[in-house]
């Protein structure tokens, strides 16, 4: 069972966090219950617009078992996703899941978790967001930000607010994808960058063996991927742009198609006569 007071210099926060996440914890290990936990407050986020009516349906199904799992009551459920909101609005340059998670010794011994402090992400992020990154959102409107092994989305979060300070709407101006073989830490990420209001989305696979593929913008789902999509990347700005990309791809193709249909004449000398090929 995990206990807060293995915790240090909590924040107010971290503590009420904790004591909810301990009430929690009383049949079960702090892994099983952390892992349930955030299966239903994802769940959760995620069909507030979720438009594939099976995924609609799987998550529906998700969230009561892992309501079960979790002792059959939604209040303290809810209680903890309300602690992460307010934690992410008073400051959102934070991991805040992240950081209770390691603190807490719930990385995975399998996967080799680790994930990177977030004062470390921030200045990843400012060192990597320079003119090449502001001029292609200038050219092109948006970037796309990729993390393949995003963790609780601490790398994300970071360049998120490096947008923010530098006066770039990054819930106009940034995709954001990620991709980590662990469901529970890509749930984590999903649920931050969701609450942070970053459109993209999350996929849960192994990023050496099965990467996301397809445009940035419109993913193409594999077998043996889980997608989860933040609510912004519903939002209408975002569709468009998934339609317009949609668009030209098929014009692309069209244009292809077009061109191997294209006709070769020649002339035979000896029947003399012209005669047309389609290549």
């Amino acid at each position: 069972m995990a206990k807060a007071n293995k915790i240090v210099h909590l924040k107010d926060a971290d503590k009420e966090f904790l004591r909810l996440f301990n009430r929690l914890c009383s049949s079960q290990s702090g892994w099983q219950v952390w892992s349930s936990l955030m299966s239903a407050i994802a769940c959760s986020i995620s069909n507030v617009l979720e438009t594939d009516p099976k995924r609609r349906e799987a998550r529906e199904k998700e969230f009561e078992i892992s309501i079960k799992e979790l002792g059959g009551s939604i209040e303290i459920p809810a209680q903890i996703r309300d602690v992460i909101v307010n934690a992410l609005e008073e400051n959102p340059d934070q991991d805040f899941l992240g950081a209770l998670y390691m603190e807490l010794g719930l990385g995975s011994h399998w996967h080799g978790q680790f994930f990177t402090p977030y004062s470390v992400c921030r200045a990843m992020s400012e060192i990597t967001i320079g003119d090449e990154i502001t001029g292609k959102i200038e050219t092109q409107g948006y970037v796309s930000l990729c993390d393949p092994a995003v963790g609780a989305g601490a790398t994300l979060i970071a360049a998120a607010n490096v947008l923010k300070r530098r006066d770039i709407n990054y819930q106009h101006r940034a995709l954001f994808v990620g991709q980590d073989i662990d469901r529970a830490a890509a749930q984590m990420a999903y649920i931050q960058l969701s609450l942070l209001g970053c459109p993209g989305y999350i996929c849960v696979a192994n990023t050496l063996t099965n990467p996301i593929v397809g445009p940035a913008i419109d993913p193409i789902e594999k077998e043996g991927q889980e997608f989860w999509y933040t609510p912004f990347y519903h939002l209408g700005l975002w569709q468009d742009r998934i339609a317009l990309s949609r668009l030209r791809a098929w014009l692309s193709q069209t244009t292809k198609t077009k061109q191997r249909e294209a006709f070769t004449f020649f002339f035979d000398f000896e029947k003399e006569e012209v005669h047309g090929r389609a290549q």
